[in-house]
């Protein structure tokens, strides 16, 4: 199963970027970790600040390129209504994560453009959201093939 990871703005700069909300280690650290809690799926990173990169990147991988998608668009969660309509026209099974707890952040953080394309959303978890989200999307994704062949 092939699984991407994408996530949106500033968060190359884990690690160093407000410590006490989204931790001290890296993405690329935690992605070393994740990729060896499951040996048996392919997951691959990207990381754009670019709206129009994320945008390219979800069209190349959506229509059959890819199995699924564990997204945190950042902040383009509350202000992308392009990447919304990019989600719902790839109709790729999506798990939205976020490091922090968007819903107890400043209340413009609590609405999401990306939720209603996703099969779940996962908040406050830290880096560890996207175990979770991994875990859920495989689960879906092996459900959904054991239906096929039945």
């Amino acid at each position: 199963m092939l699984i991407w990871i994408i996530n949106g703005p500033n968060l190359n700069l884990l690690g160093r970027r407000e410590p006490e909300i989204y931790g001290h280690r890296s993405f690329e650290q935690y992605f070393e970790e994740l990729k060896a809690a499951f040996p048996r799926l392919d997951l691959r990173y990207f990381q754009s600040n670019h709206e129009g990169a994320i945008l390219d990147h979800l069209q190349s991988i959506g229509f059959g390129q890819s199995d699924g998608l564990v997204f945190n668009p950042a902040a383009f969660t509350h202000t992308s209504i392009a990447i919304g309509d990019c989600l719902a026209a790839i109709q790729l099974p999506c798990v939205e994560v976020h490091i922090s707890d968007i819903y107890k952040r400043e209340a413009f953080r609590h609405h999401s453009y990306i939720k209603p394309y996703c099969i779940d959303s996962i908040v406050g978890q830290g880096l560890d959201g996207y175990r979770s989200a991994v875990a859920k999307l495989s689960e879906y994704l092996s459900a959904r093939e054991a239906r096929t062949q039945s």
